[in-house]
């Protein structure tokens, strides 16, 4: 078994990642090995300076600052696993810095611009419900997109409202969900769903069209395909909504520590970053309303 094979076990089993970092940190690391074979080097002659040739080789390939910050994270915890099951004596990555990435404010929609995405998919089909319901349940509950197409139907309680998400991190918390946003989870299910994949024994709540699970990719693209129909002129991803989700949540006079639990987060640092951009729509408000602003 390969150094790879041992390691990619290893994150699987004894590192709790979510799917997309585990495959991000495989994918780094065996970017670094072809580098390394490339240049005839074996792992086990690895320096620090080879480890910051390869960081600069990254900042020429075009990696952006945050990208080389990931990749040396990625081979930290390879030459971690490396020196603690003794394949090589010494660490290489020790007392080296991650480059310091630039937090930069996500991109959030308007409400006029969240309802004229909602607006586009087509209720009269199975695929314009089905649409319609993911969508409505990105903005209602500010859940992952990784979570949503991740749900089964269990997962829904429509009689109450709520949503009990399974996290990234492993944690399950309970969502509420809107009237608006249930009356199109209930449409699918109630008569659409099963014409995506009539069979009982599958648990999965939104499916492809070929009655599998929805895929990221999928869902990606119908994103994108309804951001150019609404004639959207901002990069919207995804994970935009969420973002939309908790700056519309803290413009309406939401706390912080309630929106922490709604979106999963395990520290609060990282929701007050939509209270700044709350603050920063605020000031962009006022000095374009104040008369001596």
């Amino acid at each position: 078994m390969t150094y790879m094979e041992t390691f990619s076990d290893y994150l699987s089993n004894e590192k709790k990642l979510s799917q997309n970092t585990l495959e991000s940190y495989i994918r780094d690391v065996k970017m670094f090995c072809s580098y390394l074979e490339n240049r005839k080097q074996p792992i086990n002659s690895v320096t620090k300076t080879i480890i910051i040739s390869y960081l600069i080789f990254l900042q020429k390939e075009g990696k952006t600052t945050s990208t080389i910050s990931r990749h040396l994270a990625s081979l930290r915890c390879f030459f971690n696993f490396l020196v603690n099951n003794r394949f090589i004596d010494n660490n290489p990555t020790l007392e080296l810095e991650s480059p310091k990435v630039e937090k930069k404010l996500p991109s959030v929609l308007t409400k006029k611009e969240v309802e004229k995405l909602l607006e586009q998919p087509d209720p009269s089909d199975v695929k314009g419900v089905r649409d319609k319901a993911m969508l409505e349940l990105l903005y209602a509950t500010g859940i992952r997109v990784t979570e949503l197409i991740s749900l089964n139907v269990e997962d829904i309680d429509l009689d109450n409202g709520l949503l009990v998400c399974n996290g990234v991190n492993g944690k399950n918390r309970t969502i509420p969900v809107g009237t608006y946003c249930l009356k199109y989870i209930k449409l699918y299910l109630n008569e659409y769903r099963a014409e995506l994949n009539p069979r009982e024994d599958e648990k999965a709540l939104f499916l492809n069209l070929h009655g599998g699970r929805m895929t990221r990719q999928g869902f990606w693209k119908i994103v994108k395909h309804y951001t150019q129909k609404a004639n959207i002129c901002k990069s919207i991803t995804p994970h935009t909504l969420r973002h939309s989700f908790a700056v519309h949540l803290i413009e309406n006079g939401a706390d912080l520590q309630s929106l922490q639990e709604m979106l999963g987060h395990s520290d609060i640092s990282t929701t007050q970053i939509y209270s700044k951009i709350n603050n920063t729509r605020i000031r962009e408000v006022y000095n374009r309303t104040h008369p001596r602003a």
